[in-house]
């Protein structure tokens, strides 16, 4: 009976921040960057799709840093955005079948699940 007690305030002073969520956040804020200098060369086209991508890359570098922070509204912004870039990177492929976009869209469905896992979610304030 006392190791559980011993346990349960071993979990209870688990704090501060997943050495995986600095790492995706590094890839995110990396990536972020990547398309934020694409849209400004027009590689996503002229209008709606570059100021959709700018916009997008402003909420998800504002998630990063809250997440780095490890406030709740910093990781649902990250988790919409993983969401949000992994449907476009598996739309690209379906439509052009590059591996790369395949590859980086897998890589971002799971950060999606890394990030969901109660494990991140207890630490956040």
């Amino acid at each position: 009976m006392s190791d559980m007690n011993e346990v349960k305030k071993l979990e209870a002073k688990a704090h501060g921040m997943l050495p995986g969520v600095a790492a995706i956040c590094l890839f995110l804020l990396f990536l972020t960057m990547v398309n934020v200098y694409g849209a400004l060369q027009n590689a996503f086209g002229g209008g709606f799709g570059k100021y959709g991508v700018l916009t997008i890359c402003t909420l998800m570098a504002v998630g990063i840093f809250g997440l780095l922070r490890m406030h709740r509204w910093g990781w649902s912004l990250v988790v919409a955005g993983c969401v949000l870039l992994a449907a476009g990177d598996l739309y690209f492929f379906t439509k052009s079948h590059v591996a790369f976009f395949l590859v980086r869209g897998l890589f971002e469905l799971m950060f999606f699940l890394y990030l969901v896992r109660p494990e991140v979610r207890e630490r956040l304030r």
